[in-house]
């Protein structure tokens, strides 16, 4: 998790490793961009990488072949600098996406849900507050976290606080038993008792 974060906010771009994707690619960046979509078919991070969130590198995602959005981006991008296309990176609480000269807003890559934009030329961030309803973040969420997650996982999400309440209560019964066996009456919460057992307040 911390190489991911790490890689998130370096966002490091690696035109050598898309040479591979560059012939018989068109010139004008949506093509490109179609193009780059079309040979990186999405996949969750769950399916490829067996963890809910996690940062490819360029190379891993030419590797496989896959990837989820950020991993598209990650080779659009190289592949926009490879080419010196002018292009800026940005995104939403539930997607990342190239932004390019021209480029047409949709309901998911728009000015009104990134919260960041980098400037890959200036090294400049820029964050604003997205203007994004709840539901389709927690829908996002849903169709890209929970909805993947393979059964062992959910099942040791759901059943690890469980079974964690359950020996909690159940030692807490055995204490209480233990002490009633050797005649040590359990003080109210609150009341402590003298060493001859008799309560003291």
């Amino acid at each position: 998790m911390i190489i991911s974060l790490h890689r998130a906010a370096q966002f490091k771009l690696d035109p050598s490793a898309v040479e591979s994707l560059l012939d018989g690619l068109p010139s004008e960046p949506a093509e490109i961009e179609r193009a780059v979509l079309a040979r990186i078919p999405y996949r969750y991070d769950w399916e490829l990488y067996g963890m809910p969130w996690y940062f490819p590198t360029v190379a891993q995602v030419v590797e496989r072949r896959q990837g989820d959005c950020k991993a598209r981006a990650l080779v659009l991008a190289s592949i926009l600098d490879a080419k010196n296309i002018t292009y800026q990176l940005r995104s939403s609480p539930i997607h990342t996406w190239v932004y390019y000269e021209c480029k047409q807003e949709t309901s998911l890559e728009n000015t009104q849900v990134q919260w960041c934009q980098y400037d890959p030329e200036t090294g400049e961030r820029r964050f604003q507050i997205p203007h994004i309803p709840f539901r389709e973040v927690a829908d996002a969420f849903w169709k890209s976290f929970w909805h993947p997650m393979p059964d062992d996982r959910r099942a040791l999400l759901i059943g690890g606080p469980v079974a964690l309440i359950t020996a909690r209560v159940a030692l807490r019964k055995r204490k209480h038993t233990e002490q009633n066996r050797t005649g040590q009456e359990v003080p109210p919460q609150g009341e402590v008792t003298d060493s001859t057992g008799a309560s003291a307040h």
